[in-house]
């Protein structure tokens, strides 16, 4: 069975030449569409890589439709990454916000049993893999941590230069190993480190696969 390819090998395929099925790209993403049996390599020079039938078939397919999101009550919801402008204050809007954030949750959970194999609950789905910061976002708010505002303390997630990872700070550094725990229950990975260059403590969190 072909596997299907990524989104990266996906616009490699679509860029092809819609009439010769030639493909430009890298030697690792050709080397990839051949391997899942979606290219193959010319035997004569120079070499160039054609899509196979298989590969013509998903470059004519209809493109897949984008993943749902958790939705409040209300339909429009935004995780609170840490540090906007515009945060409430501690209080402001409360039972509010923690109404909307407990359903988005909730929305959360749903969508895993729908999206993860065995219709799973107890690790993230493929949507939270998509919106890293979104998605420990949403966990640590639902377990009643605070995001922080555009000062003081509080949770603030952050990307990182690692695959499937982010980065959650906290002025208070005690609150680290609560953060930590929330995720853990969440379905992350999640470890406390320090940055070698500024001594800054840090929790960092991946979505756990198995």
């Amino acid at each position: 069975m072909t596997r299907q390819p990524t989104a990266a090998q996906r616009r490699v395929i679509e860029a092809a030449d819609p009439v010769t099925g030639r493909l430009r790209g890298t030697e690792a993403q050709l080397a990839a569409l051949v391997q899942r049996g979606l290219a193959f390599r010319h035997p004569r020079p120079p070499h160039d890589h054609f899509l196979t039938p298989a590969g013509h078939r998903i470059r004519e397919a209809e493109p897949e439709p984008p993943a749902p999101e958790p939705r409040s009550a209300d339909g429009v919801f935004a995780a609170r990454v840490g540090g906007e402008e515009d945060s409430p204050q501690a209080g402001a809007g409360g039972a509010a916000r923690l109404r909307e954030v407990r359903g988005a949750w909730q929305g959360l959970l749903e969508l895993r049993r729908m999206t993860n194999p065995g219709g799973v609950t107890d690790r993230p789905c493929g949507w939270e893999r998509a919106h890293l910061a979104r998605a420990a976002a949403l966990a640590l708010e639902a377990a009643g941590h605070p995001p922080a505002g555009p000062r003081g303390a509080g949770y603030r997630v952050r990307a990182t230069p690692q695959p499937e990872a982010v980065a959650v700070y906290d002025e208070d550094t005690t609150a680290l190993a609560g953060l930590a725990a929330t995720l853990e229950r969440a379905g992350w990975q999640a470890g406390e480190y320090t940055e070698p260059r500024t001594r800054v403590r840090y929790v960092l969190a991946s979505p756990r696969r198995a």
